[in-house]
């Protein structure tokens, strides 16, 4: 056990009043001995709350953003993680800890003094692996606490305490009373969780995922543990594909292995699928990566060099995600692993197409009138080129020319 000392912060520890302690998973976590690739400390702070974070983020020149004025409650954003502060709530610590979630998140930690605060035992639970509530109130007042239990579990291999679980079950109607955007939060951590499907499963159990995915059997979350198994595999035969699947689709959103996941707890239907995904606010690119391998599940062994053209085209950066979903879903690696080769292979034509001609070069060589008619000629000579039947730019303008009185008769 190693609790953060002044060396682990980037500011001093001078700058706190007194006392101030830091609360929350910093301190699980180190009691733990669970490391963190960015930092994330809260702090409670008895006064000055606000007035602490402006100061701090101005001597270290860094963010500072004020996330609560009437609860006091204000963050500093450096490069290599973030700080809260907040105003103790009620009239002393112990008090402040009471009102959190589960009794892991119930300890205090002064990194000045070194002074431990565990007045709900939440150390013996840490030590047992068990998740327990605080109250049931507390849970009442921010029911997505209802669904976090499930995320701490499957973060730290805990199992949630059988009356914190029965309780939890009966207060399911309270989660969808909750913003979409927290829910797609606490979903997205138990995505990337080892084993999310136990813990998905266990939420979905106690009713509560229906009201967001109504169409969830058992049978989706398997489907979610043979994600784990064939990626396993997978990547143990194509090791560049591990890159690609660690990758998000835009910004911080889920990673591709992660929307596989996903698209395995919507509605097969990308129709309703799309539907579901939008209630969850999830992103454009997000939505489109999920319906688009949905769309592409039946038909993802092409039959002719032509049918893979038209199939990476499509698919794009969407190929990982549903090559992750066709394994889970019954194909075999040897099925799809010249697929795989393709858009693994930057160079191969037919995944990565380069152009020998452009629509102005056929244009001007042939003396042609700007016409949708180009697109398909450009599209013709692609495909001609991955046959082999084409190879210099003169060839490309050769074999426009034999097609174009053709397409210009259509």
């Amino acid at each position: 056990m190693t609790l953060p000392s002044a060396a682990n912060f980037p500011f001093s520890l001078e700058l706190l009043p007194q006392p101030a302690y830091l609360v929350g998973g910093a301190v699980r976590d180190a009691l733990l001995n669970r490391k963190r690739r960015e930092f994330d400390f809260d702090f409670v702070l008895a006064t000055q709350a606000v007035e602490t974070a402006s100061k701090i983020a101005r001597i270290c020149q860094a963010g500072f953003v004020l996330l609560d004025e009437q609860r006091q409650i204000a963050r500093v954003v450096f490069d290599e993680g973030t700080v809260d502060f907040a105003l103790q709530e009620g009239d002393s610590l112990v008090t402040d800890l009471q009102r959190r979630d589960y009794t892991i998140n119930a300890i205090a930690y002064n990194p000045l003094t070194t002074e431990l605060i565990d007045p709900l035992e939440g150390q013996k639970d840490i030590q047992k692996g068990i998740l327990r509530m605080v109250s049931v109130a507390n849970l009442e007042d921010d029911p997505l606490r209802l669904l976090r239990a499930y995320r701490f579990a499957a973060q730290l291999n805990f199992t949630i305490e059988p009356t914190t679980r029965a309780t939890i079950s009966r207060l399911n109607q309270l989660l969808p009373k909750v913003a979409a955007e927290r829910v797609q939060t606490e979903l997205n951590y138990l995505l990337a969780a080892p084993q999310s499907y136990i813990w998905l499963a266990a939420a979905n159990e106690d009713k509560l995922l229906q009201f967001w995915f109504p169409q969830a059997t058992p049978e989706n979350f398997q489907l979610i543990e043979k994600v784990d198994k064939v990626t396993e595999n997978v990547v143990e035969k194509f090791p560049k594909l591990a890159k690609q699947l660690n990758t998000s689709v835009s910004g911080k959103s889920l990673s591709r292995l992660n929307l596989a996941k996903l698209a395995c707890l919507v509605s097969t239907q990308p129709a309703a699928a799309e539907l579901e995904l939008i209630q969850l606010k999830y992103s454009k690119a997000e939505i489109r990566t999920v319906t688009t391998a949905l769309k592409s599940l039946p038909n993802l062994l092409p039959q002719s060099l032509r049918e893979e053209y038209f199939l990476f085209q499509n698919l794009g950066d969407v190929f990982p995600t549903l090559a992750i979903l066709a394994l889970a879903t019954g194909k075999e690696i040897e099925q799809i692993a010249n697929l795989i080769k393709r858009y693994l292979n930057p160079e191969d034509l037919v995944a990565h197409p380069t152009s020998l001609v452009t629509g102005n070069d056929l244009i001007n060589r042939l003396k042609l009138t700007p016409s949708p008619q180009i697109g398909k000629l450009l599209t013709e000579i692609q495909i001609a080129r991955i046959e082999g039947k084409i190879v210099t730019v003169e060839d490309a303008i050769a074999f426009a020319r034999e097609l174009g009185t053709g397409f210009s008769d259509q």
